[in-house]
C-alpha cells in the first residue's frame, strides 16, 4: 500500500506541500531555480518523480547542506548566484533571506557610490536601457494637473 505523505515540509526555513514532485517543490526555495533543482536531485539521488512528502528526514538534512553548499557537493560553480562575492571573493550561494539582504546591500552599494546603475535605482527609472518616451509612465510622476474651478 502507498506510505502516508507528508503534508508540509520544511526546508531552508521555507514551507513546500507534500504533494509537489520534488523539483517542482524545491523551486519554492528563494535563490533555487530549475537547473539547480535537477542539480540538486542528481546530486542527492532523488528520482525526480518523487513527491516531497515522501522524502525521509536525513535526506531532507542532505538536500539542505547541498543547497546551502552547492560547490563542496559536486554541482558546478557556474550554477551559483554569488561568483566572486564582492565581500570575500568567495563562489557561493545564497538562498532564502540573507539573498534577499545581500541583493539590498549591492543596491545600497551602488546608490552610495552613485554609479549610473544606483542612480537609476534611487530615481526609480529603468536601470537596464529602456526607452522611457512610452514606457514606465505609471509610478512616481504625476502627470499633468489642473488648476481648480473657481467657486
Amino acid at each position: 500500500m502507498d506510505e502516508e505523505v507528508k503534508g508540509i515540509v520544511r526546508v531552508l526555513g521555507t514551507n513546500i506541500m507534500g504533494n509537489d514532485i520534488f523539483e517542482v517543490g524545491i523551486l519554492k526555495i528563494r535563490g533555487v531555480g530549475p537547473v539547480m533543482a535537477k542539480a540538486v536531485a542528481q546530486v542527492a539521488g532523488i528520482s525526480s518523480k518523487t513527491k516531497v512528502g515522501n522524502i525521509p528526514p536525513e535526506k531532507i538534512k542532505q538536500i539542505e547542506t547541498i543547497i546551502e553548499n552547492p560547490i563542496n557537493n559536486g554541482i558546478p560553480v557556474w550554477l551559483v548566484n554569488r561568483r566572486k562575492d564582492y565581500e570575500t571573493g568567495d563562489n557561493i550561494h545564497v538562498v532564502g533571506p540573507k539573498l534577499l539582504m545581500s541583493l539590498r546591500e549591492d543596491l545600497n552599494r551602488m546608490k552610495k557610490m552613485k554609479s549610473y546603475k544606483g542612480v537609476r535605482h534611487q530615481l526609480g527609472l529603468p536601470v537596464r536601457g529602456q526607452r522611457t518616451k512610452s514606457s514606465f509612465r505609471k509610478g512616481t510622476s504625476l502627470g499633468v494637473q489642473r488648476k481648480k474651478a473657481a467657486r
